[in-house]
């Protein structure tokens, strides 16, 4: 593979895995990496936790020195935009007019920013954190302000929320569901969190959709659908994410909301795979079709992705593990809980400590785990090996760990 020439698309936390993979495992042809913002490769989860509080500087979000793509031979094509696929010659084009040739070619092009969709959203008061400089951005401007509006109540909103509240800033969230999180965690999870920012300060607004959003004299006024108006400096939006799905749409690879993928990481063209927060795939913990955004979804299919460039055996079978930072709570969810029909409880929701497993059909299918890591470890390992009752599960508590090694 010397004279090879393997190219990956995007320079996040799946592209840089696919690179790292690729030469850990040996591969010594060309190996390029083209990303669309001009700076050395970073991770984005802290962009709305500790670098928008000040915790870490820019520095500390590099996943690499420039000394570690040298060492690695690997070329670093950034601020570079890749507008076409040329799958019958197997060429890619930059935005500048280059045309690179590539006999294996990864896309890990991430997602982008949902934007709101509504009367006067595009302002300059408006502000959405997907990348370093939006971050930044933000950041400089809280120094600046008092009172801070938030739209939506997923992770990245809330993650806002508790470091726009460390600052000292009056919050207020706008979600449109009736509970917080509803696409990702339980009604009593949704209820522990609503309990968990009220406490700290922040008023909530559920079952609110923005209708309408105007600015005089530097305020910002909200409308809502049910005629709630508020005053605020600036909007933190956070409504969820895009695939950027449409270079490889347009090559013609099956997409659905995000790239098609299979167990190995392969588009519907055999010389392309894919990984990452771009892709959708069939998930054997879900039982149906999923496009998971997480760092461990990127870096395990990363792997795959490295390994089936390398006409490898690696499939895609990791339980779904996902977790948030607010305030003194760390979140941990392992597996996805759709559909669940029983759930248990151990722990005390007053001590901040505690874990909820979910089962469907008598078999645990996730857990919620609030600052007990060594639940969450003990039932991604479960989940991996065996199939486990809700009577097991209460069984064993008391050493989740020994269970799972049996």
């Amino acid at each position: 593979m010397t004279g090879d020439v393997f190219v990956v698309v995007g320079a996040g936390q799946a592209g840089i895995q696919v690179c790292n993979s690729l030469r850990n495992s040996g591969f010594s042809g060309q190996l390029i990496l083209v990303g669309d913002e001009a700076i050395l490769p970073y991770q984005r989860p802290p962009l709305s936790k500790s670098f928008l509080l000040g915790d870490i500087d820019e520095q500390r979000l590099l996943f690499r020195p420039q000394s570690h793509f040298e060492k690695q031979s690997i070329e670093l094509l950034l601020g570079t935009k890749v507008i076409a696929i040329d799958r019958s010659s197997r060429t890619i084009s930059l935005e500048c007019g280059r045309t690179l040739n590539y006999t294996k070619l990864a896309l890990t092009t991430g997602t982008r920013v949902r934007l709101l969709d509504c009367e006067g959203a595009v302002n300059t008061q408006v502000h959405y954190i997907r990348s370093l400089n939006d971050s930044i951005a933000l950041r400089n401007k809280l120094a600046e302000v008092e009172r801070v509006a938030i739209i939506g109540g997923g992770f990245v909103g809330l993650e806002v929320a508790a470091v726009t509240r460390k600052l000292g800033k009056a919050v207020t969230v706008y979600e449109a569901e009736d509970r917080l999180m509803g696409r990702v965690v339980s009604s009593m999870l949704s209820e522990f969190y609503s309990d968990l920012h009220r406490e700290n300060g922040v008023s909530l607004c559920l079952g609110e959709r923005i209708d309408k959003v105007e600015v005089c004299d530097n305020t910002v006024q909200i409308y809502t659908n049910k005629q709630h108006s508020l005053d605020c400096d600036i909007i933190v939006a956070g409504i969820g994410a895009i695939a950027n799905e449409e270079i490889a749409l347009e090559a013609g690879l099956s997409c659905d909301r995000g790239i098609i993928v299979d167990n190995r990481c392969l588009t519907t063209d055999p010389d392309i795979v894919a990984a990452g927060d771009c892709t959708v795939h069939y998930n054997q913990f879900a039982g149906k079709t999923v496009r998971l955004e997480s760092v461990q979804n990127a870096v395990d299919q990363a792997k795959v992705a490295a390994s089936t460039m390398l006409s490898g055996d690696l499939v895609y079978e990791q339980v779904p593990w996902f977790w948030s930072d607010q305030y003194d709570a760390k979140l941990q969810i392992a597996g996805i809980n759709t559909d669940y029909d029983k759930y248990l409880t151990a722990g005390r929701v007053g001590d901040n400590r505690f874990s909820i497993f979910y089962f469907k059909d008598d078999c645990l299918i996730g857990a919620d785990s609030i600052n007990d890591p060594s639940c969450h470890m003990a039932v991604r390992k479960i989940m991996t090996t065996k199939s486990a009752s809700m009577t097991q599960i209460q069984e064993n508590l008391d050493d989740l760990k020994s269970f799972a090694k049996q």
